[in-house]
C-alpha cells in the first residue's frame, strides 16, 4: 500500500530475532541447579522475523530520526493498547534510543537483546551464569533492487559487535563451578 502511495518501502528479514515479551532488553532462560529448564518467562528467539521499512521524514521526532522506519504488519504484542508496531526509526534503534514512542525498544531488542541464562535457586535467588551478546540480530537483510541478491542492512540497525576473547573450560570444570555456587563467565567458543 505504501509503495502505491509513492513511499519507498522494502521488506526486511532479521535472523535470530528476539521476542522480548517483558521488554527488559534481554532474552532470559532460567534453569534449576540440576540444569533443568524452568518456564519462568515467555521470551523467545525466532529463527527469523520479517517486517517492512518505509522512508519517512519524522517531524514528530526531529530530523535526526528521518529515514527508514520499521513497520511490522504482524505485531505479536500490544503497543499502547492495540496490536501495532512502528513506525520505529532505524536510527533510533541503532543509537539505542529505546524510550521513544512507536516501539523502538521492542525492535531494539529484536536485533540487539542479550541472551542470558540464570540459575534459579530454591530460595528465589537467581544467579547469572551465561550471557551471549552476539547471538541476536544476524544478517539483517533486504532484497537488492533489480536482482535477487541479498543486501545486508545490519549496519543500519546496530554497530559492529565488539570482539571477545574466548577461553575454553572442560565440562567437568563448568559443572564443578555450578556445584560450588561460584560465579563464572563462560564465553561461547
Amino acid at each position: 500500500v505504501l509503495r502505491c502511495l509513492g513511499i519507498p518501502t522494502r521488506v526486511i528479514t532479521n535472523f535470530n530475532s528476539a521476542h522480548d515479551k517483558n521488554v527488559n532488553l534481554s532474552i532470559d532462560k532460567y534453569i534449576d541447579i540440576s540444569g533443568k529448564t524452568l518456564h519462568l518467562t515467555e521470551d523467545s528467539v525466532w529463527n527469523f522475523h520479517v517486517w517492512n521499512e518505509s522512508w519517512f521524514i519524522r517531524r514528530d521526532l526531529g530530523s535526526f530520526y528521518d529515514g527508514w522506519q520499521v513497520l511490522d504488519a504482524t505485531p505479536q504484542e500490544k503497543s499502547k493498547g492495540i496490536y501495532q508496531c512502528g513506525p520505529a526509526s532505524t536510527r533510533a534503534i541503532k543509537e539505542g534510543d529505546v524510550n521513544l514512542d512507536y516501539d523502538s525498544s521492542f525492535v531494539f531488542a529484536a536485533v540487539n537483546a542479550d541472551c542470558v541464562t540464570w540459575i534459579h535457586h530454591s530460595n528465589k535467588r537467581k544467579e547469572r551464569i551465561y550471557s551471549d551478546t552476539r547471538k541476536i540480530g544476524k544478517f539483517i537483510s533486504t532484497k537488492a533492487v533489480g536482482t535477487n541478491s541479498r543486501v545486508d542492512v545490519t549496519a543500519n540497525y546496530k554497530y559492529p559487535e565488539a570482539k571477545e576473547i574466548s577461553f575454553k573450560i572442560s565440562y567437568s570444570q563448568y559443572k564443578n563451578s555450578l556445584m560450588d555456587d561460584r560465579k563464572i563467565l563462560v564465553t561461547a567458543v
